[in-house]
């Protein structure tokens, strides 16, 4: 098996430099004291979506703009739009109120010429409004495009963690992600479930994903699940139970069908075994 560690990809230094300043900028507008972010990602969506055009409030009163012209425009603002979390009935109105703009400028910026596939950029981006968006972001978070998540504000993100393409964090009940996780493409991550008589009857759970784990492509870890530490759900898999620290599951519910090579003795240690002593205990 080949050993095959990420390239190092650089800008022409002029772009870089550009792009440093301008994210410098994001950063300082979105921590100022008092921002209103808000107004803060209304101007910068109009900014990426509609490149020279310097007069929003204009555009908008002009009755020569047209209708979709002006409905576009309207919509950049986050006041003139809802997403789908505000209407969970356990939302925290406050608490979202305040993030919602950012939920916003993430969506559409992933969306924007601007972002989309555009790692260099996108990666930091998204790291900065990461910051405040959720209620813990450690050192080093990566998110590629596409990453979605319900509230933010219940999401915990350790250092080193990498969250691939389209992957949903469904943190309504909590999520909390380790050390240098990995959650690759197309995964979902939830933390609420519904009640099989009634879909109205929700019981929000914390998921945990611990230190070093990965989460592979198109997997699901269901609310209330513990993924230990180095643990690994196999892709498709579905998680409906803990998953056992250094144990690979796969399969559907999923099952441990190995343990890895790295794994302390205490890994291999049977589940009955451990209900047992503690039983004894």
């Amino acid at each position: 098996m080949a050993y095959l560690p990420l390239r190092t990809v650089g800008l022409p230094d002029a772009s870089d430099r550009f792009f440093d300043g301008w994210l410098e900028q994001v950063e300082a507008r979105l921590a100022a004291p008092g921002a209103d972010w808000y107004r803060f990602t209304r101007d910068l969506l109009f900014e990426i979506w509609y490149p020279g055009l310097g007069d929003y409030d204009g555009l908008i009163e002009d009755p020569a703009t047209p209708a979709g012209t002006r409905a576009a425009l309207l919509s950049l603002d986050p006041r003139n739009v809802t997403l789908e979390p505000e209407y969970y009935a356990d939302v925290d109105a406050e608490r979202y109120a305040r993030v919602k703009p950012l939920h916003w400028l993430w969506q559409s910026f992933d969306r924007s010429p601007l972002g989309g596939g555009n790692v260099h950029l996108g990666v930091r981006f998204r790291r900065i409004l990461a910051h405040h968006l959720f209620a813990r972001c450690g050192r080093n978070f990566k998110a590629f495009q596409f990453v979605e998540f319900s509230y933010g504000y219940n999401l915990e993100v350790g250092d080193d963690c990498v969250v691939h393409r389209h992957v949903l964090l469904d943190d309504r009940g909590g999520i909390t992600l380790g050390n240098r996780v990995s959650i690759s493409d197309y995964a979902n991550v939830y933390s609420h479930t519904h009640s099989i008589v009634d879909q109205k009857e929700v019981t929000n759970a914390r998921t945990v994903i611990e230190d070093d784990v990965r989460i592979t492509y198109h997997a699901t870890v269901l609310a209330g699940v513990r993924v230990g530490r180095s643990g690994m759900v196999g892709a498709v898999a579905v998680a409906t139970k803990n998953v056992r620290p250094y144990h690979v599951n796969v399969g559907i519910p999923a099952k441990s069908i190995r343990v890895k090579p790295d794994a302390p003795p205490e890994a291999y240690v049977t589940e009955r075994v451990v209900q047992h002593h503690t039983r004894e205990g």
